[in-house]
């Protein structure tokens, strides 16, 4: 044995055999935090653990066998190995199921185990999804008022059955019952005293929930925070995050979120919805063996549990499918794609079975009208595609800018402190705006609606407007003063929501991107809308308004810029196209908006691909260095595997690697202690260093680790990867002398052979990394051996391979999950 292995490493004697994961180290804080407050929330563990010894009387040989599911935290899983396991399960059921009724039971149960999983998480989804819609609307009006008679009430329902009702510049409710805190506090006459204690409570409300929020996050849950997106996207990917989908980060995220967006913060409650489906779809799936003990199977109950997060939060079920399939799914079979369809049906149904939004509809914004769009207005449209995108590529280049900025600096140390503070701040800003002091969900029903007759708003001052049908304000005739003192507060509202939501997204409280980017483009849309509208009415001669505005009815409908302009920004940040149409026409119901909609989305993602490649979701992947392996994206370099492969050629470094019979226990221990890799190759010797197979790193600890255990004085053990049914001599190579007389004169043999995959993926050295990158994304490879003329020369991993891009593609060294 050479003599590097001859060193012993002192270890714990309680634990002296844990495994060592080398990629952990960046965030070793966040991780024992989270396992301190998880307790035994395990959400990715499962050990199948066997030991037999055989033939031990009569030749001394002992065979040991294991198996072992189970993925230490930040490992990427082993696609194929966990697929093939899957196919054997289900080949022994079906073979059982013909020897008896029950077992033949068994395999129909099997069978339909993945349909009442799916309805399971559909149903939990669409609860959670309207307890919180419900709870959000309550907390966030009661920074402004309470329902003395009913305190449980928010205002709209408060004052439902008024016969006082009346509605304010915004159209917001105000009704004798509802109390706002100037009220409550006995001040009743309106003036500066009154707008100010309403002020001054409105910062107080909003501060209060915005430190709870972050409060609950670090203390109990510090997985809870941001979207969830990006992690969802790296986990379906293959990537072990533990805790992230447990119950402790479900229950923390469902309270933050109702905390965080009722403060006021710049942020959405929609995108998080997806990180809590996919929470329940990891508790129940372990239910089911057959998913909760193989990671590769658990991808297929997350994938559909992410189109049940968009579908609930959006009450948009094929939009969710789209979702889950174009944005966060990496292995998305046929069958997937109905039970991902029954799901997000399951779980919009149970939302509009309890109609948390209070409109009869199981969508957010919906809107009654059905103006037909003219031409021409293809032109605007696609000027806010091309908005859509370059603020897509602003707030990309920005955002993680700072969140960089906050990374490094010492300014990540305080998070509770950065959170009240930016809460504040963002109450002191846009409380004296009314457009940014209503919830953004509310603003962006305000301007996707069209006006009507009883409409007294600023938006809808028309003084010249005639009316059509009764129901429909048509605005032929100029603007009046209200709408230009709305487009001035719309304008400022826009100011403060893009400067604001740069710096509030990436805060360590549970926050989206989806309603702030919707809220943004909406507020451009309408702008842009109404002077559409106005250009078209005072130039109606002009060669684009002549054909389609000569009729006496209104040709512009500036409602409907508002939803183009939402689905454009939506688009240039996320970089979605088809499944964006879809929610967008399924959000609204305005299914004769398509072709607009298909143009916005297009021109943003084509605009903003110019300036930033991907969406703020893999650029957050990215910043946080998560080991993700876009399938969409492509590999242009020109590159072999031996560029890539550890160890390479001119690397002072050797390959650690096991030989088939000539290592003792000894050796085998030491080599464990002195190397912290999550699998070893084996070899027939040194000097014939020809593949044999593969152990894991967690196998071998554990097989002699039981070892230690029953025997002593196992050190001149020798360990074979033999089974019993294979000759201990390899018939194909010659043996050295110095494992011959080892396996001669050695009193003991121990026989892990049942142990060793000898079945690895293997490439030449002079492999182009193309038809690398490709075998990793098609077949989820985990790792890949380096052979030329059949003898071993290295290893490549998923990590390599991301770490090889990275220094291609960029000049950015921080400290990764993938980096060393």
């Amino acid at each position: 044995m050479n003599k590097e292995y001859n060193t012993v490493r002192t270890t714990s004697n309680d634990q002296p055999f844990l495994p060592i994961n080398p990629f952990a180290e960046p965030i070793t804080t966040m991780s024992s935090a989270n396992t301190n407050h998880h307790g035994r929330d395990d959400d990715m563990i499962d050990i199948d653990f066997q030991n037999t010894t055989n033939d031990r009387s009569t030749n001394s040989v002992m065979n040991v066998d294991l198996v072992n599911t189970h993925y230490d935290d930040f490992q990427t899983i082993d696609w194929l190995k966990d697929l093939m396991r899957d196919r054997f399960r289900h080949r022994l059921l079906r073979t059982k199921s013909h020897q008896s009724f029950f077992n033949k039971l068994l395999m129909y149960h099997d069978a339909w185990s993945g349909w009442l999983c799916v309805l399971l998480v559909g149903l939990s989804a669409g609860v959670i999804a309207a307890v919180i819609d419900i709870g959000t609307n309550w907390i966030s009006h009661l920074k402004h008022g309470i329902c003395l008679n009913a305190f449980w009430l928010n205002r709209e329902q408060c004052c439902w059955a008024s016969r006082q009702l009346q509605y304010d510049n915004v159209n917001s409710e105000e009704c004798p019952e509802w109390f706002t805190w100037p009220q409550v506090f006995g001040t009743y006459k309106k003036g500066a005293g009154e707008f100010l204690l309403s002020y001054i409570m409105y910062i107080f409300w909003s501060t209060i929930f915005a430190t709870f929020a972050v409060l609950l996050v670090k203390v109990f849950a510090p997985y809870a925070c941001g979207s969830g997106i990006p992690e969802i996207k790296t986990i379906l990917g293959g990537f072990i995050i533990r805790g992230y989908l447990g119950k402790w980060t479900l229950l923390i995220k469902s309270i933050g979120m109702m905390c965080a967006t009722s403060a006021g913060l710049i942020l959405g409650k929609e995108g998080p919805f997806v990180h809590i489906a996919c929470c329940c779809g990891n508790i129940f799936s372990y239910l089911f063996p057959k998913y909760g003990r193989n990671e590769a199977k658990k991808r297929e109950i997350l994938s559909a549990a992410a189109a049940a997060g968009v579908s609930v939060a959006f009450g948009a079920p094929i939009g969710g499918v789209l979702f889950s399939l174009e944005e966060v799914s990496y292995y998305f079979p046929y069958k997937t794609l109905w039970r991902s369809f029954f799901c997000a049906m399951v779980g919009a149904l149970v939302v509009r079975s309890i109609n948390p939004y209070g409109n009869g509809h199981d969508i957010q914004f919906s809107i009654d009208y059905s103006v037909p769009w003219a031409s021409f207005e293809l032109l605007p449209f696609i000027l806010l595609g091309i908005l859509g995108g370059l603020w897509g590529a602003f707030f990309i280049k920005t955002n993680i800018w700072w969140c960089r900025f906050r990374k490094n600096s010492r300014l990540g140390q305080y998070t509770i402190f950065e959170v009240v503070c930016l809460a504040l701040i963002t109450a002191i800003i846009i409380y004296p705006n009314p457009y940014t002091r209503m919830s953004m969900s509310e603003l962006i029903k305000r301007l996707v609606s069209q006006c009507r007759v009883e409409d007294m708003i600023d938006l809808c001052d028309y003084p010249n407007a005639q009316f059509y049908n009764g129901k429909s304000k048509g605005s032929i005739g100029l603007a009046g003063p209200g709408v230009h003192h709305a487009i001035w507060k719309l304008f400022f509202a826009l100011i403060v929501q893009v400067v604001l939501v740069t710096f509030t997204i990436g805060v360590k409280v549970p926050s989206g991107l989806i309603i702030p980017s919707m809220s943004i483009g909406a507020i451009t849309g309408r702008i842009i809308g109404i002077i559409t509208e106005q250009l078209a009415i005072q130039n109606p001669t002009f060669i684009l308004f002549r054909h389609d505005c000569s009729k006496e009815e209104n040709c512009v409908t500036p409602a409907l810029y508002a939803i183009v302009g939402a689905c454009a920004f939506l688009g240039g940040v996320s970089k979605m196209t088809v499944s964006l149409v879809v929610i967008m026409f399924e959000l609204t119901g305005g299914l004769n908006y398509i072709v607009p909609l298909m143009a916005a989305a297009m021109t943003a993602k084509w605009i903003g691909d110019g300036f930033v490649r991907g969406g703020i979701y893999d650029a957050h992947i990215e910043l946080n260095g998560y080991p993700f392996l876009d399938n969409k994206e492509e590999f242009n370099f020109t590159t072999i595997a031996a560029d890539v492969m550890r160890p390479r050629p001119e690397q002072s470094s050797s390959l650690a690697y096991l030989t088939q019979n000539g290592m003792t226990f000894l050796e085998v221990e030491n080599l464990l202690k002195e190397t912290t890799h999550t699998l070893y190759p084996v070899v027939v010797t040194r000097e014939q260093p020809y593949l044999v197979g593969q152990i894991q790193r967690r196998d071998l600890q554990i097989a002699l680790k039981s070892q230690k255990m029953q025997r002593f004085r196992l050190s001149q053990s020798l360990i074979q990867f033999t089974s019993s049914s294979e000759t201990t001599i390899n018939s194909d190579y010659e043996v050295d002398n110095q494992n011959e007389q080892r396996l001669t004169t050695n009193p003991e043999v121990i026989r892990i052979g049942n142990l060793l995959d000898q079945a690895p993926i293997i490439v030449t050295d002079q492999t182009p990394m193309e038809t690398v990158v490709d075998l990793f994304r098609k077949l989820g490879l985990r790792q890949a051996f380096v052979t030329r003329n059949g003898r071993l020369r290295g290893i490549i991993t998923k990590k390599d391979i991301l770490r090889h891009v990275q220094q291609l593609t960029s000049s950015n060294t921080e400290t990764t999950y993938y980096d060393n």
